[in-house]
């Protein structure tokens, strides 16, 4: 059974009766079976079914739909049919003709909310007065149909008043309306978890370099030499190391949204009094930084065990890459607003407005952050289903299997790759001014400028390879073999670009080796930086913690061997070593990682 329906603010946009479709599309007039009814003003008007006298009844078998004429600029009062048959829909009828059925066709500014309601089943007799004629018969003024007898007296009818400052039908409290929600709200939980680690990894990178550009005129301000400004610099890293396992086993404990929020709020503040320390003297200095390599310490392994909880394994990558690149385009943020800042507002005004930033991240952590799925009140269902739906272990570590963990080759695999992968690393992040300088021949400042392109290409690299691997993941391919795939193009792409730069002749071709070089090492965020997560999901922390000290020592030594090898050798010297630990890595790597679970 069909139903009367919609027009628009200035046409009959459809009728239905008896089975047959009218409709007013853009001044044309068509039955449903396609047949055209004419286009002219005057064809239209004549062809739209009118309203049937007093004396003038209708009836059809399976209709009983005769319209009524619709009054300009006049909103009536609708009544809504609710008891007529199981299988019809409602009807919308004119209230002060209730004895007989008129369909009221609404104008199309009703249309979406007067749809909700058709979807009700209706129930019911009806028996109305004699009918004729039995022939449906139409002509250009009057349309005639064959209907049932019906009751309206045993009709139940409720009143739905239109508002009349309002184009829309209040809708019957038991019809059902999909609500869309915005976008932001939409938004999957678990990737905001990621953007709100990639805004702390930025921060904490902003704030670690900024010390490699104020130290230029705190050293002229304050008179240090040299040597000063190398154990000024070398101070970071006493409290960094201290705290890569401790946060790694904090955060397996306890979770890893406190660690964190501990982590941004304590480096933020040590940032933000670093100008104080330096006027009260040196030593105040060096303790502020360790105090501030205190708080970094503890950001890896925290972030590492939340997205262990947060993030299914297909989509591990990625997080991992968006997360690592946050650190990368903090180091370029860094270097490109210190030197502004430092000319316009001084020194100081790096580490206050630097520091300030992490108040605001904290408070965002605070309101949207939780440790893991199941306390998050806020998460959808459909949502909770897919985070959990993995073989990740949910429930909190309570004593940590060191015995255990150390007993394990794929743990002692991550160990040393880490060794090997951080001292290329930290040899060309932090000998790279010197190399362009001494080698190329360029001055200071486009040192300066050529120094943020690896960042930018690590971030770039970064997060395509991680959208590599989960593609390969979610396509079959083992997570063992997409991890050493990824790694050992970390380790091999490296070391293959570095064996170039003693060929190359001219500077733009070394730059474009040393960004290749630095772009195929972002890899591994899809290799060794993603596996912590693979094999031993619960203690993902600890894990980091252990092989990222294995890192911040090599970055230290490294650092230091690379000094004593230019005092009696040449740079090639320094990229041979290099080199060589890139393949003692790969080798490692590939003999003893996995990617399945070897921790529980």
């Amino acid at each position: 059974m069909t139903f009367g329906a919609l027009i628009s603010n200035r046409n009959f946009t459809s009728f239905f009766c008896s089975g047959r479709l009218w409709h007013a599309d853009r001044g044309h007039l068509s039955q449903r079976d396609g047949r055209s009814c004419g286009s002219s003003p005057d064809a239209r008007r004549n062809l739209l079914p009118q309203k049937l006298g007093d004396g003038e009844e209708h009836r059809d078998g399976r209709s009983f739909c005769a319209p009524s004429r619709v009054v300009p600029n006049r909103k009536p009062d609708l009544v809504l049919c609710t008891k007529l048959r199981k299988t019809s829909p409602a009807l919308l009828i004119h209230p002060r003709r209730s004895g007989k059925c008129h369909c009221y066709a609404s104008s199309s500014s009703y249309h979406d909310s007067l749809s909700a309601l058709f979807s009700k089943k209706m129930s019911g007799p009806y028996t109305g007065r004699s009918q004729k004629p039995d022939i449906a018969k139409t002509s250009r003024s009057r349309a005639y149909y064959k209907s049932e007898e019906y009751d309206i007296s045993e009709i139940r009818l409720e009143a739905l008043t239109m508002p009349e400052t309002s184009g829309e039908v209040v809708l019957a409290e038991d019809s059902t309306r999909e609500e869309l929600l915005p976008w932001w709200q939409d938004f999957p939980k678990r990737w905001a978890i990621v953007l709100l680690c990639f805004m702390a990894f930025l921060l904490c990178n902003m704030d670690r370099v900024n010390m490699s550009i104020a130290i230029l005129p705190m050293s002229q301000e304050f008179g240090w030499n040299s040597a000063t400004v190398g154990l000024i610099q070398s101070s970071f890293f006493w409290g960094y190391l201290l705290t890569q396992i401790v946060g790694g086993i904090w955060a397996d404990k306890i979770g890893g949204k406190p660690v964190l929020g501990f982590g941004v709020v304590w480096w933020s503040i040590a940032t933000v009094l670093t100008p104080i320390a330096a006027r009260l003297g040196l030593p105040f200095l060096l303790i502020m930084r360790a105090f501030m390599g205190i708080g970094e310490g503890v950001a890896m392994p925290a972030m590492n065990n939340i997205l262990s909880k947060w993030i299914p394994v297909s989509e591990r990558s990625r997080s991992l890459a968006m997360v690592y690149s946050g650190m990368y385009l903090g180091s370029m943020t860094g270097l490109a607003f210190s030197p502004v800042l430092i000319h316009k507002f001084g020194w100081p005004s790096v580490f206050y407005t630097f520091g300030s930033l992490g108040s605001i991240w904290f408070a965002l952590w605070q309101q949207k952050a939780h440790s893991s799925p199941k306390e998050d009140p806020e998460l959808s269902e459909s949502e909770k289903k897919v985070i959990l739906g993995g073989n990740i272990s949910k429930e909190p570590v309570t004593v940590i299997p060191w015995k255990l963990i150390l007993s394990k080759a794929p743990v002692w695999a991550l160990i040393i790759s880490h060794f090997c992968h951080n001292w290329g690393t930290f040899i060309l992040l932090t000998w790279m001014p010197t190399y362009y300088n001494q080698v190329l021949k360029f001055n200071l400042t486009e040192s300066g400028l050529l120094c943020v392109l690896p960042w930018l290409t690590m971030a770039v690299f970064a997060n395509i390879g991680g959208w590599i691997a989960d593609t390969l993941v979610s396509r079959g391919l083992s997570v063992t073999s997409v991890r050493k795939i990824m790694q050992s193009i970390g380790f091999l792409g490296p070391a293959f670009f570095l064996t170039q730069l003693s060929n190359v002749k001219t500077p733009a071709l070394a730059v474009l080796c040393m960004a290749c070089s630095q772009g195929s090492d972002a890899f591994s965020q899809s290799g060794l930086y993603s596996n912590h997560q693979d094999i031993g999901p619960r203690y993902a922390g600890v894990l980091l913690g252990l092989s990222n000290t294995a890192g911040v020592l090599a970055g230290v030594f490294g650092t230091a061997a690379t000094g004593y090898i230019l005092q009696r050798g040449s740079w090639d010297d320094v990229f041979k070593v290099a080199v060589a630990l890139y393949i003692i890595g790969t080798l490692v790597w590939n003999f003893f990682s996995t990617g399945e679970k070897v921790l529980d």
